[in-house]
């Protein structure tokens, strides 16, 4: 994945405010990279634009040689299925279905013949096979963000976006969630990209990408 000069501006009033200010970096393919910096300077907006969720003011982002503002919105999206993987903060399970269910689902809308088997395996890797027909609401937050882990990789996907993935975690569960994140990465080959408040996660992957204020220190 390549960014180049990626710049953000919003009106705020009728005056420009410059989220992002030309970010430019490379992350290679199976590399880690986290996006460090206070609240407030631009992680979330740039892990956006990295995964074509927004679009920049200028600039662009390169995915697996695709330029991806040289897409439309569904072309967008298009990539994303094929490519990507996401975790979130607050886990985004769907609340009426099971973990077994929640982890087929992106297979099943790929059109996965063997949806179940894989996602029964994926629920093995994070430990989780007893709880498959448990509902999220009968899990815990990190049991929640195993599940979540095992939705986002079930895909195989070249590249990971996780936003604070550990956010809504206690400091033990978080820990054991990076473990399972970046032994699954490893595993995989997957190019993780994530933003996180926590140095010692940030410390964890090969690269670190510092904002302050909208730009790369």
């Amino acid at each position: 994945m390549q960014a180049v000069g990626l710049t953000k501006q919003v009106l705020s009033g009728d005056q420009p405010l410059t989220i992002l200010h030309d970010v430019t970096f490379a992350v290679e393919a199976g590399e880690s990279l986290a996006i460090v910096g206070a609240s407030g300077s631009g992680k979330s907006t740039l892990l956006g634009l990295l995964a074509g969720l927004d679009v920049p003011s200028s600039g662009s982002v390169l995915l697996h040689g695709a330029d991806l503002f040289a897409l439309d919105e569904d072309g967008r999206a298009r990539l994303r299925g094929e490519l990507a993987g996401f975790v979130f903060q607050s886990f985004q399970l769907l609340p009426a279905l099971n973990a077994l269910e929640n982890v087929m689902l992106p297979l099943e809308l790929a059109g996965v013949k063997e949806a179940r088997q894989r996602a029964e395996a994926s629920l093995e890797q994070v430990g989780l096979s007893a709880r498959a027909h448990h509902l999220p609401k009968h899990l815990s937050g990190g049991e929640q963000q195993r599940v979540a882990l095992a939705r986002a990789f079930v895909t195989q996907p070249k590249i990971l976006f996780a936003d604070e993935p550990t956010g809504n975690l206690d400091a033990a569960t978080g820990s054991q969630v990076i473990e399972l994140m970046l032994e699954l990465n490893r595993a995989q080959g997957t190019t993780l990209i994530l933003v996180t408040h926590d140095e010692a996660l940030a410390r964890r992957c090969g690269k670190q990408l510092r904002l302050a204020a909208g730009k790369v220190e």
